[in-house]
């Protein structure tokens, strides 16, 4: 199983606000695909997958907080 973590956003933002979700559990992702939105103060930004395969869970919802290094989601890898 594959993590995706909340990655360092910028200098001085060390929490953003869950804004959507772009998948859900179940579904089949590919490398690069935008998995969730997320708001800060300062800017809004995307989270994209690193690795193609299945969410298997999303770990925080919509609307949540969530801190830099956070689990947001985790990805099942397929082996193509």
């Amino acid at each position: 199983m594959k993590n995706v973590i909340l990655p360092e956003l910028g200098e001085g933002i060390e929490k953003a606000l869950v804004a959507c979700w772009h998948v859900n559990v179940g579904e089949r992702v590919a490398g690069d695909d935008d998995l969730v939105e997320l708001v800060t103060d300062k800017a809004t930004f995307n989270v994209s997958a690193d690795v193609s395969g299945i969410i298997r869970e999303i770990c925080v919802g919509k609307g949540q907080e969530v801190s830099i290094g956070e689990v947001l989601a985790v990805i099942e890898p397929l082996n193509l």
